[in-house]
């Protein structure tokens, strides 16, 4: 480990990594630190994502699939089964301890240097810019500087939080989350399942992602306010014993889920913030796998523009910000005022959103369906729900 780099970055997940490769593969002299021992481990994730949203980036390897989704069951509080075909998307539930391995190797072999057991604790501030990060490596304390810090900590973000930059999620928007890895369960190794009311997840969704071989990830995520009243894992412990009795639970992994809207500014001078540390995560239904990874992109290419022209000011750096927005947060915002609207629906509104789509003809029903019945209640929201299903 050297003393002195381009860019460190802080994070090994999907937004370190691509942020790593690319910075790495214009040129400049990388350091990726990572506090546990190992790249991609814990995973602490449900591990789906898009085919088309994973092909942003890289070609998916076989290594990486756990099982290829092609549709998906809503299940509405009293029971009611939605079935929705994706018409022309393939999603996946990915291996995600291989999945993170295999982009850190990437971007080791663009010329990246990777360190594990890496904590760092504080970032090094000169003439009010980032010019570095503190940190205990294998027990020892060293100092790294660079022109350029890139945050993809998390989101309790170390590296922003001493930075100054306002990362804290309100209580609201703080889910508390419990998911177990089963094995002896029989699911459809095609098929994603979402439970939606009170008996079930109030104010979240309960989900089974399925891993093939009678392998899933079942966990649950219920709002804060729920959660004073009765935790988690006693609601997601019901639904195991009455759905999966024998079912073998082979890990835990238990903490909040963020579904805030993005941060405005994740930038500082000398330093970006990527992927769930700049609140880029679906508010919807929490997940980041692409949008770290697109935000990681981006950082790493505005990096390399920023150190070619010798100005790593948080004007230059907002060129970052300014991307992040136009090709993805925007549609983050707008799922945030549809969640806002979701979240407040009751168990008849919930019902018969489920009686109305299973009324539609199944070879037309659509996400996009099940969202604009969703928001019935507020039409101005399905502006924003055409817009997401646009791709605008």
């Amino acid at each position: 480990m050297k003393n002195n780099y381009d860019v460190v970055v802080v994070g090994g997940g999907p937004g370190g990594s691509m942020a790593a490769w690319e910075a790495a593969k214009a040129g400049l002299s990388v350091c990726l630190l990572d506090k546990d021992r190992d790249v991609g481990y814990p995973v602490r994730c449900g591990e789906a994502i898009g085919d088309s949203a994973l092909r942003q980036f890289v070609e998916p390897e076989e290594a990486w699939i756990a099982s290829r989704i092609t549709g998906s069951t809503l299940v509405a509080p009293n029971g009611t089964d939605v079935h929705i075909e994706f018409a022309n998307e393939t999603g996946y539930i990915l291996n995600r301890r291989i999945f993170d391995y295999d982009l850190s190797r990437y971007a080791a072999n663009a010329g990246a240097e990777m360190y594990t057991k890496s904590f760092v604790k504080d970032v090094i501030i000169e003439d009010d810019f980032i010019k570095g990060v503190k940190l205990d490596h294998l027990g020892e304390s060293k100092e790294i500087t660079a022109k350029i810090v890139i945050g993809a900590d998390g989101i309790a973000s170390q590296v922003g939080n001493a930075a100054g930059l306002k990362t804290l999620v309100k209580m609201k928007d703080m889910e508390s989350g419990m998911q177990y890895s089963v094995s002896n369960v029989d699911v459809a190794d095609n098929k994603m399942i979402m439970y939606v009311g009170s008996n079930y997840a109030p104010g979240g969704y309960l989900w089974i992602f399925p891993k093939g071989d009678r392998f899933a990830n079942i966990g649950i995520g219920i709002d804060g306010k729920s959660s004073k009243i009765r935790s988690a894992k006693s609601y997601l412990d019901e639904f195991m014993e009455n759905n999966f009795p024998d079912a073998a639970i082979l890990t835990t992994m238990c903490g909040g889920i963020p579904c805030p809207s993005p941060m405005k500014s994740p930038i500082k001078n000398g330093l970006m913030l990527v992927g769930d540390a700049a609140r880029l995560i679906n508010p919807v239904t929490g997940g980041g796998i692409a949008a770290a990874m697109r935000s990681g992109l981006i950082s790493g290419q505005i990096a390399a523009d920023a150190i070619k022209n010798n100005d790593c000011s948080e004007k230059f750096l907002n060129r970052y910000t300014k991307r992040v927005y136009k090709e993805f947060a925007n549609n983050h915002e707008r799922l945030y005022r549809i969640k806002e609207t979701i979240h407040k629906l009751n168990d008849d509104e919930l019902n018969g959103i489920a009686d109305k789509v299973s009324a539609i003809d199944p070879s037309k029903r659509s996400l996009g369906s099940v969202f604009k019945t969703a928001v019935y209640k507020k039409p101005s929201l399905i502006i924003d729900v055409l817009r997401i299903f646009a791709g605008f």
